[in-house]
């Protein structure tokens, strides 16, 4: 038992990231590595020739049941369906240890790439994720997914290419997201139109998720000059309130805020740049995907 228990705990941060690319919320992620676990110990850990196939397999089938129970419900959700977001301690729990592995955790888990992922079919999603985040070839996919090869390698290109279409690569350093960000969030505070217009790429756009439960946009925001009224808008409509409690950290491996305000509720936010303007927000308020932080932060809820 103690050598099964050391094997998984091996594994547990892969079956993790591969709970959380799948479902997007970490308590999720974390019921399928239960659940992962709860299979291999019933299982003759000696009979298993490969047990990285075998408990990656299992959390991706778990995923996938998982993806498809809650489909119709986050086709029904009010407004833009974003990611529980993921702080610097969350990505520890990833394997996250050294700068290179944060580099590329930061790259495959952002807001951005995650938001691309919910579009994608749950059997587009599970082959992108196995092929080009966990470097499985396309036998091992096929194997995991029950599917031929050829099919495979379909679902991996055609995911491709929406990933591609939806979100514009950018080479972007980690200090000019966070420049980025410090110009906005000052702006913001002031309500400054006139700095923030110009920090916003002409085609930006902002993503709000309250979940129906707090205020948020119910589509997204496109372009430059909306995204600007809404961001006025809110820092005005806080004017006069109490100062907010503002953390500077990262989200999902990039540069964000979280803000609680005397009168609202918890807000987390990070954006996407092409190195010298803002060219997409995400911003989270659902009180379901932030009541984890609270509590680690000790922030109550407030509405």
């Amino acid at each position: 038992m103690k050598g099964e228990v050391e094997i998984f705990e091996r594994h547990r941060a892969r079956l993790l990231g591969i709970g959380y690319r799948m479902l997007g919320e970490v308590a999720a992620a974390e019921d399928v590595v239960q659940e992962t676990w709860l299979r291999w110990r019933t299982t003759d850990a000696d009979e298993i020739r490969d047990p990285r196939a075998w408990l990656s397999t299992a959390a991706v089938r778990l995923s996938l049941d998982a993806l498809r129970a809650v489909r119709a419900r986050r086709e029904s959700y009010v407004g833009p369906w974003l990611p529980e977001p993921i702080l610097p301690d969350d990505l520890r729990a990833f394997a996250a240890e050294t700068p290179s592995e944060h580099a590329e955790l930061a790259s495959d888990l952002s807001m951005a790439l995650m938001h691309v992922l919910e579009r994608l079919s749950p059997e587009e999603r599970a082959a992108l994720i196995l092929h080009d985040a966990f470097d499985f070839d396309y036998g091992e996919v096929a194997a995991t997914l029950g599917k031929s090869e050829p099919a495979c390698r379909k679902l991996v290109s055609r995911a491709r290419e929406r990933v591609k279409h939806d979100r514009p690569r950018y080479t972007a350093s980690s200090d000019q997201h966070r420049d980025l960000l410090t110009r906005f969030a000052r702006a913001s505070a002031a309500a400054d139109a006139k700095a923030l217009a110009s920090l916003f790429a002409p085609d930006a756009i902002a993503y709000t998720d309250g979940g129906g439960q707090r205020a948020a946009a119910l589509n997204p925001i496109e372009g430059a000059d909306k995204v600007l009224r809404l961001v006025v808008g809110l820092a005005r409509k806080f004017a006069f309130a109490a100062p907010p409690e503002w953390i500077a950290t990262e989200i999902n491996g990039r540069a964000g805020i979280l803000m609680n305000a005397e009168g609202d509720s918890l807000t987390a936010m990070t954006l996407e740049t092409d190195g010298e303007r803002i060219t997409a927000i995400y911003v989270q308020r659902n009180p379901d995907k932030l009541s984890r932080i609270s509590r680690l932060l000790e922030w109550p809820a407030r509405a």
